[in-house]
């Protein structure tokens, strides 16, 4: 229901815009933030301000996590979504195929988000 979708929008700018002035814009909790409102924008089909958070997302948990920290490769995974989800293929399956490297280096090979991103490869290479 759209109507949810605003709704939760709304919740979800709200607890962002809280996080950033008491915890600061790139604390893990206030990233989370910009994720979920991230979600909630592809989930009504606003691509480019998911992008736009996506890649903020992805740029401070790097800078601040590390590149191989299990949050930062969540938050690279969603922007694959999000570039596949705009039409960007290559640029999605070529983030993807980085995402499930460092995750079996850094998770293992058998690990759920492993398999599940190797998964997502597979499904856009065929």
């Amino acid at each position: 229901d759209k109507g949810l979708w605003k709704e939760a929008e709304k919740l979800f700018v709200q607890v962002m815009e809280t996080r950033k002035a008491k915890l600061g814009a790139g604390h893990p909790d206030t990233l989370t933030s910009m994720a979920n409102l991230a979600s909630t924008y592809s989930n009504q089909g606003r691509w480019e301000e998911a992008e736009k958070l996506d890649v903020q997302v992805v740029e401070m948990s790097k800078a601040k996590l590390g590149a191989d920290h299990p949050s930062t490769l969540t938050s690279m995974a969603n922007l694959a979504f999000t570039w596949n989800s705009q039409g960007r293929y290559e640029d999605a399956l070529a983030l993807m195929q980085d995402c499930v490297e460092a995750r079996e280096r850094v998770l293992g090979p058998e690990h759920p988000d492993t398999l599940s991103s190797l998964a997502t490869v597979s499904e856009w290479s065929s």
